[in-house]
Protein backbone atom coordinates (compact mmCIF):
# COMPACT_ATOMS: atom_id res chain seq x y z
CA UNK A 1 0.00 0.00 0.00
CA UNK A 2 1.35 3.44 -0.77
CA UNK A 3 0.73 7.45 0.59
CA UNK A 4 -2.97 8.35 1.11
CA UNK A 5 -3.35 10.53 -1.83
CA UNK A 6 -3.95 13.83 0.26
CA UNK A 7 -0.74 12.92 1.92
CA UNK A 8 0.96 11.86 -1.53
CA UNK A 9 0.07 15.85 -2.28
CA UNK A 10 0.92 17.60 0.77
CA UNK A 11 4.49 15.42 0.60
CA UNK A 12 5.17 16.64 -3.01
CA UNK A 13 4.09 20.53 -2.09
CA UNK A 14 6.62 20.15 0.94
CA UNK A 15 9.37 18.63 -1.11
CA UNK A 16 8.76 21.47 -3.64
CA UNK A 17 8.94 24.04 -0.95
CA UNK A 18 12.78 22.30 0.90
CA UNK A 19 14.13 22.14 -2.96
CA UNK A 20 13.41 26.28 -2.98
CA UNK A 21 14.30 27.02 0.64
CA UNK A 22 10.98 28.80 0.68
CA UNK A 23 8.59 27.76 3.56
CA UNK A 24 5.78 30.27 2.35
CA UNK A 25 3.47 27.95 2.11
CA UNK A 26 3.65 25.77 5.09
CA UNK A 27 1.43 26.81 6.82
CA UNK A 28 -1.10 26.05 4.33
CA UNK A 29 -0.45 21.69 5.06
CA UNK A 30 -0.21 22.15 8.59
CA UNK A 31 -2.77 21.14 10.60
CA UNK A 32 -4.02 23.86 13.47
CA UNK A 33 -3.39 21.52 16.07
CA UNK A 34 -0.16 19.81 14.53
CA UNK A 35 2.63 18.76 16.91
CA UNK A 36 6.41 19.48 16.62
CA UNK A 37 9.02 16.70 18.48
CA UNK A 38 12.11 18.51 18.49
CA UNK A 39 15.55 16.25 18.79
CA UNK A 40 16.50 18.69 21.29
CA UNK A 41 13.38 19.11 23.88
CA UNK A 42 11.57 16.26 25.84
CA UNK A 43 8.26 17.95 25.33
CA UNK A 44 6.43 18.66 21.91
CA UNK A 45 5.36 22.14 20.71
CA UNK A 46 1.97 22.16 20.08
CA UNK A 47 0.21 24.77 16.91
CA UNK A 48 0.52 25.00 13.49
CA UNK A 49 2.24 28.50 14.27
CA UNK A 50 5.17 26.32 16.33
CA UNK A 51 5.45 23.95 13.84
CA UNK A 52 5.96 26.69 10.66
CA UNK A 53 8.16 28.67 13.19
CA UNK A 54 9.96 25.77 14.16
CA UNK A 55 10.48 24.31 10.55
CA UNK A 56 11.47 27.73 9.06
CA UNK A 57 13.50 28.69 10.89
CA UNK A 58 16.16 25.18 11.19
CA UNK A 59 15.80 25.67 7.21
CA UNK A 60 18.00 28.42 7.79
CA UNK A 61 20.46 26.74 9.81
CA UNK A 62 20.93 23.74 7.61
CA UNK A 63 23.14 23.87 5.16
CA UNK A 64 23.14 20.98 2.19
CA UNK A 65 20.37 19.71 3.37
CA UNK A 66 19.18 16.49 0.88
CA UNK A 67 16.99 13.51 1.35
CA UNK A 68 17.84 10.38 0.81
CA UNK A 69 15.29 7.95 1.14
CA UNK A 70 11.30 7.78 2.08
CA UNK A 71 9.69 5.07 3.81
CA UNK A 72 6.11 5.18 3.66
CA UNK A 73 3.63 3.49 6.82
CA UNK A 74 1.25 0.56 6.40
CA UNK A 75 -1.70 2.93 6.37
CA UNK A 76 -0.24 5.27 4.09
CA UNK A 77 -0.62 8.04 6.67
CA UNK A 78 3.21 8.59 8.02
CA UNK A 79 6.46 8.94 6.32
CA UNK A 80 9.95 8.85 7.21
CA UNK A 81 12.30 10.85 5.38
CA UNK A 82 16.12 10.45 5.71
CA UNK A 83 18.16 13.49 5.25
CA UNK A 84 21.94 15.01 5.36
CA UNK A 85 22.54 18.68 6.21
CA UNK A 86 25.72 20.42 7.48
CA UNK A 87 25.54 23.30 10.48
CA UNK A 88 28.51 25.41 10.29
CA UNK A 89 31.51 22.46 10.33
CA UNK A 90 29.32 19.98 11.82
CA UNK A 91 27.54 17.29 9.20
CA UNK A 92 24.55 15.58 10.63
CA UNK A 93 22.14 12.85 9.62
CA UNK A 94 18.65 12.94 10.45
CA UNK A 95 15.04 11.68 9.82
CA UNK A 96 11.72 13.52 9.69
CA UNK A 97 8.68 11.51 10.71
CA UNK A 98 5.92 13.18 9.06
CA UNK A 99 2.12 11.87 10.13
CA UNK A 100 -1.05 13.06 8.08
CA UNK A 101 -4.55 13.03 8.80
CA UNK A 102 -6.88 11.78 5.63
CA UNK A 103 -7.17 15.00 4.25
CA UNK A 104 -3.53 14.92 3.85
CA UNK A 105 -2.26 17.98 6.74
CA UNK A 106 0.47 17.54 8.83
CA UNK A 107 -0.19 16.34 11.95
CA UNK A 108 2.63 15.15 13.72
CA UNK A 109 6.26 16.33 12.17
CA UNK A 110 9.04 14.66 14.48
CA UNK A 111 13.04 14.87 14.01
CA UNK A 112 16.02 12.85 14.92
CA UNK A 113 19.45 13.84 14.28
CA UNK A 114 22.74 12.01 14.65
CA UNK A 115 25.76 12.53 15.72
CA UNK A 116 25.56 14.20 19.37
CA UNK A 117 27.91 17.24 18.12
CA UNK A 118 25.72 17.64 14.87
CA UNK A 119 22.66 17.72 17.02
CA UNK A 120 24.64 20.38 19.21
CA UNK A 121 25.20 22.75 16.58
CA UNK A 122 21.54 22.45 15.78
CA UNK A 123 20.47 23.66 18.86
CA UNK A 124 23.01 25.87 19.37
CA UNK A 125 21.74 27.90 16.43
CA UNK A 126 18.03 26.99 16.97
CA UNK A 127 18.22 28.52 20.67
CA UNK A 128 20.05 31.24 19.47
CA UNK A 129 17.09 32.24 16.98
CA UNK A 130 14.22 31.53 18.87
CA UNK A 131 14.96 30.90 22.47
CA UNK A 132 12.63 33.90 23.56
CA UNK A 133 9.45 32.28 21.17
CA UNK A 134 9.67 28.51 22.24
CA UNK A 135 8.22 28.54 25.44
CA UNK A 136 4.68 30.02 24.39
CA UNK A 137 4.09 27.12 22.30
CA UNK A 138 4.77 24.21 25.03
CA UNK A 139 2.37 22.38 27.14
Amino acid sequence: MGLNANAAATLAKWHAMVAARDMSGLGEIVHADATFRSPMAFKPYHSAQAVVLIISTVMTVFEDFAYHRTLVSEDGLSVVLEFSARVGERGLKGIDLIAFDADGLITDFEVMVRPLNGLQAVGAEMGARLAAFLPAYKG
